[in-house]
């Protein structure tokens, strides 16, 4: 499983990490060329070269041959898409031409492939300028095809000019709609919108605080009829967009409506955020530990935090914060799980026939023996899915806050394309101890504690309160 929304530097090593991780190596297509065979990147790839039609094929047999349900696919659902995508662009270029035509499609993966081929060879003959463009959006729509929210094309990584780990990059706040959630499942998204965190960057210059509602994004609604529109992701730019940001603001403390314009940018962040860990001792005996994602090592960091806050006292139990948590690594969640409890399954990874891995606890992990609760949000997506999850199945402790993301489709394996581009996508689907599926559900959790805007104006945590009264009574 792997973060859902990452800096562009970091989306490299992310990817790498998912590679060197995979489980199995490619299983490929019996009889498909060998140009066409797809492998986990090696090391660090060389200079992204242009996306062709070749490019195209290799992606197209690598899903095929290595995607969760390759074997049954309609492999002309994807083709059908990549057409679709050639010829919108063709058209918002003003460049239409008449070879642009389907080419009929009979269900035999590699016979269709050579119909779709030709007929894109044609058709790009025609435009031999927008030849690398057509490409890009043709191996995009074949992706987005799948409709998994673990399968990703990474193309044309860029990084923000003198980029450092303390930098940040956009408007500087968060709101309670997040950038994965507009990405992947807007509908789960609750109006109002409304300003959580001010990072840094434009919005504290311009005077935003938490609480501030957004009232329109670009003259745009952010909800119609309670509904989440497309307006929000211009909230979170991803660089190089240097688009400025126009937003209608309700300071409801005072009743103030008042319009910004923000110009994404670069910002320091607070660098105590960027830690993955944080942990703190709260009311002389709750141990409460912040994990911003399941990174390398970071359930051994949790551990460790706990040892330190318990060092010298006795604890009352652990408030373990995952709020904002994008995921990462299932190892690092199966490890932190154990250390509450042993001789479990905390997930299970499914073939499309329905044959199951089981994920098993580690039960070299000392137990903490501690009452636990988890804080979760909309933000908890992937690995931490699989966490939270695992608590509420095997009674380990209590779930507070609001539903998951549902963004927890499989882990995600990574192979390197001809053209030093990243394909990744899961071998396998992740289903909950229950064997309930979680993908585009979430997990809910025991006490619905929403943040409101009041609440973050005020600096209230309603959520992390719940949870320090359930482990004192």
């Amino acid at each position: 499983m792997t973060v859902i929304r990452t800096t562009a530097a970091g989306l490299i090593a992310l990817l790498l990490a998912a590679a060197c991780t995979a489980p199995t190596p490619p299983r490929g297509q019996a009889g498909t060329p060998a140009s066409t065979v797809c492998a986990p990147p090696p090391g660090v790839p060389e200079a992204e070269t242009a996306t062709t039609i070749d490019v195209i094929e290799q992606a197209y047999f690598c899903v095929l041959g290595n995607y969760y349900s390759g074997a049954t696919l309609d492999a002309r659902s994807l083709l059908s898409a990549g057409f679709v995508a050639l010829t919108q662009e063709l058209n918002r270029t003003g460049r239409d031409v008449p070879e642009a035509t389907m080419p009929a499609l009979t269900g035999d993966r590699k016979a269709d492939w050579t119909a779709f081929e030709t007929a894109y060879r044609k058709i790009t003959d025609q435009v031999p300028d927008l030849r690398d463009k057509l490409a890009v959006v043709t191996l995009e729509a074949i992706v987005a095809a799948l409709g998994d929210n673990h399968a990703s094309w990474a193309h044309d990584i860029k990084r923000p000019p003198d980029y450092y780990d303390g930098d940040g990059y956009g408007l500087g706040l968060e709101a309670n709609v997040n950038g994965p959630q507009v990405d992947t499942n807007p509908g789960a998204a609750v109006a109002p919108l409304f300003v959580t965190t001010v990072e840094g960057g434009a919005a504290p210059a311009a005077g935003l605080r938490p609480g501030d509602i957004i009232e329109s994004i670009n003259g745009s609604a952010p909800f119609i009829d309670r509904r989440a529109t497309p307006a929000i992701a211009a909230l979170y730019p991803e660089y190089p967009e240097a688009r400025p940001v126009r937003l209608r603001l309700l300071r409801q403390s005072t009743g103030r409506r008042w319009s910004v314009t923000l110009k994404p940018g670069l910002f320091q962040r607070d660098l105590a955020g960027l830690q993955v860990v944080r942990s703190k001792l709260l009311d002389d005996d709750i141990g409460y530990v912040r994990m911003s994602g399941f990174a390398p090592d970071s359930a051994n960091r949790v551990l460790r935090a706990i040892t330190r806050l318990r060092t010298g006292r006795t604890l009352s139990g652990v408030v373990l914060d995952l709020r904002g948590n994008g995921g990462g690594s299932p190892v690092e969640a199966t490890r932190l799980l154990s250390a509450f409890i042993h001789g479990k399954t905390t997930a299970y990874q499914c073939a499309v026939d329905g044959t199951c891995q089981a994920t098993p606890t580690d039960d070299t992990v000392e137990l903490l023996n501690l009452p636990l609760v988890v804080l979760t949000d909309r933000g908890c997506a992937s690995a931490c899915e699989h966490f939270s999850s695992a608590v509420k199945d095997l009674r380990i402790g209590q779930l507070v806050g609001t539903r998951t993301a549902g963004v927890i489709s499989g882990p995600a394996q990574t192979y390197l394309l001809a053209n030093n581009t990243f394909l990744s996508f899961p071998a396998r689907h992740h289903l909950g101890p229950d064997r309930e599926v979680i993908d585009r559900i979430g997990v809910p959790p025991d006490h619905y504690v929403p943040l409101t805007p009041q609440d973050a104006a005020a600096g209230r945590d309603p959520a992390l309160a719940r949870a320090l009264t359930l482990l004192h009574t």
